[in-house]
């Protein structure tokens, strides 16, 4: 009589459909670990938005009501542009060095990556957007009339936002010079139009329109608000929820889009 071996079932991965806790933090701890180790990318993320704020301040020495009016919109936007800058960076890093190619045989999907990235850069970003509103209100001596909590959240929900497009605009470029080069194309545009020069309603019509659809309009008008009134005010919250809406979404499409590697 003949016996038939049985065959073993061979081991498949996790699914990875939905977020994974531990796949997340595990990303978000090795991120960290590495950062570590690059202090360059630690002094842009942490240093630069303050001593911008510093020689800001005192090129309008003479004139520190100036400061008080355009300090809390840099307060935000200087954030946003080195987050948005080291995030695109670091995580096309990965991608050319074929890090993210392992990473992603393993039994993690794209979700926890893009997740464990703006974990690790958010940790960061709270952390640099302390220490430039801490300087600029207790050392510049910016003039607002609300909260400091309120000038601090929406200048880490600016960082993140900066944190999130990083990430998404990556998956386009396929070297650290592309990377650089979506700056002109994705900040540049905003900071044009956020109503930091001028305000937005006395823009061209059809610029006025567009600016309606770009994130930096509303964390400009956020920081505004703060810097006018005492109270927390319907405005500031729909501006907040806004920056918080497309930081979120923006994660959404990093993670749809991101790639094992560079072709």
């Amino acid at each position: 009589m003949s016996t038939t071996a049985s065959t073993p079932t061979p081991l498949r991965p996790a699914p990875t459909g939905a977020l994974s806790p531990a796949r997340t933090l595990a990303t978000a701890a090795r991120v960290l670990r590495q950062l570590r180790h690059d202090p360059r990318t630690i002094a842009l993320m942490l240093l630069v938005p303050c001593v911008m704020l510093f020689l800001l301040r005192y090129v309008f020495d003479g004139s520190p009501r100036t400061f008080d009016t355009i300090g809390a919109s840099l307060l935000g936007i200087f954030p946003l542009i080195t987050m948005f800058l080291v995030t695109s960076i670091a995580t096309l890093r990965e991608r050319t060095s074929g890090t993210l190619e392992r990473l992603l045989a393993l039994p993690m999907g794209k979700g926890d990556l893009i997740a464990g990235y703006a974990l690790a850069f958010g940790a960061l970003a709270i952390v640099q957007s302390a220490l430039a509103t801490g300087l600029a209100l207790w050392f510049l001596d910016l003039d607002v009339t609300g909260s400091p909590w309120l000038l601090l959240l929406v200048a880490l929900l600016d960082a993140l936002l900066g944190t999130a497009l990083g990430l998404f605009v990556s998956a386009f470029a396929a070297s650290e010079f592309q990377a650089v080069q979506f700056m002109p194309a994705v900040i540049f545009p905003q900071l044009l139009l956020c109503g930091l020069f001028t305000p937005r309603d006395a823009m061209h019509p059809a610029l006025e329109a567009l600016s309606d659809v770009l994130p930096m309009s509303y964390a400009v008008d956020g920081m505004n608000e703060v810097l006018k009134h005492t109270e927390m005010t319907s405005t500031f919250v729909r501006d907040v929820l806004i920056v918080a809406g497309c930081a979120l979404l923006v994660l959404g499409l990093g993670a749809a889009t991101l790639r094992r590697r560079t072709a």
